[in-house]
């Protein structure tokens, strides 16, 4: 792909630690998102060619590819490709920037709520 496009924007509810959306797995918020995505858009999901999110905290629940496990619970393709991002706070914007040097859809993805205490 030589072009990435933004084609609409989605995010989750924020909350506070412990409380509210905190019992949801944040690769469940982030499946979400993408359906929501791919029904305002009707992007059909075989033409996707790259899921990229950002995740300043891939541990714990939101550990190992984050993106890959949103993107199947999502009900992409499996021959669609998806990859985690880690730039802490800047994960979302590198993600963007990733996405922008070919690839594509990108956005962040980091539930503080699932990051364990310490």
């Amino acid at each position: 792909m030589k072009t990435a496009y933004i084609l609409d924007a989605c995010r989750t509810p924020g909350g506070k630690a412990h409380r509210g959306a905190s019992a949801i797995p944040p690769d469940d918020l982030a499946a979400v998102v993408i359906r929501a995505l791919l029904e305002r858009t009707g992007i059909d999901p075989a033409r996707i060619e790259d899921v990229i999110l950002g995740c300043a905290f891939p541990e714990a629940e939101q550990g190992m590819n984050v993106a890959r496990i949103a993107a199947l619970k999502a009900g992409l393709p499996v021959t669609v490709p998806a990859q985690t991002v880690n730039r802490f706070c800047a994960s979302g914007l590198q993600a963007i920037a990733t996405a922008a040097n070919g690839s594509s859809p990108a956005g962040p993805t980091a539930s503080w709520l699932a990051v364990p205490n310490r």
